[in-house]
């Protein structure tokens, strides 16, 4: 019997492990997603730590996009609606994504905990599609978009506070080099 419990803890240890990808963002020490773009981990800067050319100096890199134009555009609660702000930021995205044709995008929605896991995947999609919808109408091709919600399932912030929740409802732009499958 003690044989047999040992076992479904190990299996259930490696299912949950299986759940999620800590590196889908990249495996680089500065978790900016270098690896997304298919430059290899740590790509972007030298031995001494300088930025290099795929690095934040390079305004063609996914790092320059995510950080100097911004990834991710927020929304109210219960809301697929963008703001005056997130369309700045998006019109900006798509400004990026045009001059940058060797780079698609996938789309991720999210939500904050309130609510039902599927009330919160479907609410994510709408705010990817929106997101999406918006990025069209600037010009970008729709078959360099892609969009996928993960509802709840992956928050940026982890606490039970009005502060977290309005960092969780939210749509994320990830930029990766090739065609999207």
């Amino acid at each position: 019997m003690n044989k047999y419990f040992t076992v479904s803890i190990l299996a259930a240890a490696l299912a949950l492990s299986a759940c999620t990808r800590p590196d889908r963002f990249g495996s680089g020490a500065d978790g900016l997603g270098s690896d997304i773009a298919g430059a290899g981990a740590g790509a972007g800067f030298d031995q001494s730590g300088a930025i290099g050319q795929s690095g934040l100096g390079n305004p063609d890199s996914p790092e320059y996009f995510a950080q100097a134009i911004g990834d991710r555009v927020l929304f109210q609660i219960d809301q697929s609606t963008l703001t005056s702000e997130a369309m700045a930021t998006l019109d900006g995205q798509a400004q990026w994504l045009m001059t940058n044709t060797d780079y698609l995008a996938v789309i991720e929605g999210h939500a904050d905990e309130q609510g039902t896991r599927e009330y919160n995947v479907a609410l994510g999609a709408r705010r990817a599609n929106a997101a999406r919808e918006y990025l069209i109408s600037r010009g970008v091709p729709s078959s360099r978009l892609r969009t996928i919600s993960y509802g709840k399932e992956r928050p940026i912030a982890t606490c039970s506070d009005a502060s977290c929740y309005a960092q969780n409802r939210r749509a994320v732009t990830v930029i990766a080099a090739g065609a999207l499958s």
